[in-house]
């Protein structure tokens, strides 16, 4: 079967890792051939099989609410059919640009939705954008949520057509993300000689409004530990701002972009690591499962979204209410004080990881929804 995938960008955030991580274990069960269309990270296109299938990525010029400036996409999309006739156009919501691409199509390719998080901060544009986005979602033929959670608590999700498959496929993890090199092993002895000693706290994601950076670095007031905050953003500057403003100024390192090569240093050096998420964008958080494959207790927020069905209190972390830098701190110099817990929460999340969210049971999902919608059961 041939599947038209909209990927929304090539960069690696957390739908393109999944997008990455889905596409290439298609490929390997030798079932699915796949293209994936997206934004460009600048003004210019390419295309390459860097992955294993073909990545076609037209030119973007900026965002707007978020969305991709690359007019081009609906005209690439309706191109690639004509060329290869699609079975099926597998998108990646929410996405008002695929959604165009999507309605160029013939209406014989099968609609597969990926929903991973609802529109939380573009209200206006929602205001617009929301019939559309439910009438498309409502006629879609499958729609997939990584948790019960993604399909139970949306608020933008309608009531589906009859015969609509509505399905949780987990996202799986890939282990060979997170393998030692020499040049991780030598960035986690910089990481500890910086600690000097201190345990070490860990973050990482965009530097962007929801992610919480702010209350984290204002609970590590008064914590006797090196927090390290990895990623980029809009926000980068006003956070280190704060960082430098606060108490816990010298003990805040901002570790920029960390190549996927030298992760595992990060994780392994830490003692505890934090999602501390503020908003509901934050539907599943792909870093908690790093954490816990590698043994670490997370730390993350109740947001009513799949983030707390991926970490669970008292088993493989704490959850704690959102924006909220008191209970966080609590939190944190619990887990610091008490090895014991730490151990035993971090083992029973590498434990979840492997049973739970499995590239196996993630691929062997969606190629069960593929089949049905086109009516190929086993």
């Amino acid at each position: 079967m041939r599947v038209l995938h909209l990927g929304k960008f090539d960069t690696l955030g957390g739908i393109e890792r999944h997008v990455k991580t889905l596409s290439r274990g298609l490929i390997d069960t030798g079932e699915v051939e796949i293209v994936n269309l997206v934004s460009s990270d600048s003004p210019r296109g390419y295309e390459h099989s860097d992955y294993g299938y073909r990545t076609v990525a037209v030119p973007c010029h900026g965002l707007v609410a978020s969305v991709a400036v690359s007019p081009a996409i609906p005209f690439v999309a309706r191109r690639l059919h004509r060329q290869l006739h699609f079975d099926i156009i597998h998108l990646h919501f929410p996405d008002p640009l695929g959604q165009i691409a999507a309605m160029t199509l013939p209406r014989s390719v099968r609609r597969v939705i990926s929903w991973h998080s609802d529109i939380i901060r573009q209200r206006r544009a929602l205001t617009v954008y929301g019939p559309f986005l439910r009438a498309f979602v409502h006629g879609a033929d499958a729609l997939i949520g990584a948790t019960p959670q993604h399909l139970t608590a949306s608020i933008q999700i309608p009531p589906g057509k009859e015969g609509q498959l509505r399905r949780v496929v987990p996202y799986g993890f890939d282990p060979s993300q997170l393998e030692w090199s020499e040049r991780a092993r030598a960035r986690k002895s910089e990481l500890m000689a910086a600690a000097a000693g201190r345990p070490i706290v860990f973050t990482v994601g965009r530097h962007v409004y929801y992610k919480g950076f702010d209350v984290l670095i204002d609970a590590m007031s008064g914590v006797d530990a090196m927090l390290i905050i990895g990623g980029t953003g809009p926000l980068t500057e006003e956070l280190k701002r704060r960082a430098v403003a606060s108490p816990a100024g010298d003990r805040v390192l901002f570790a920029g972009y960390i190549p996927d090569e030298e992760l595992i240093a990060y994780y392994d050096a830490c003692d505890v690591f934090t999602m501390p998420s503020t908003d509901r964008s934050e539907a599943f958080g792909l870093v908690q499962l790093e954490a816990m494959y590698l043994g670490k207790p997370v730390i993350s927020t109740r947001l009513g979204t799949g983030v707390e069905y991926v970490n669970i209190d008292g088993e493989t972390g704490l959850l704690i209410p959102p924006g909220d830098p008191l209970a966080l701190k609590e939190a944190i110099c619990g887990l610091l004080r008490d090895a014991a817990s730490r151990r035993s929460l971090g083992q029973a999340g590498r434990e979840r990881v492997r049973t739970m969210f499995s590239v196996e049971q993630m691929v062997q999902g969606t190629l069960d929804v593929y089949r049905t919608v086109l009516g190929r059961p086993d």
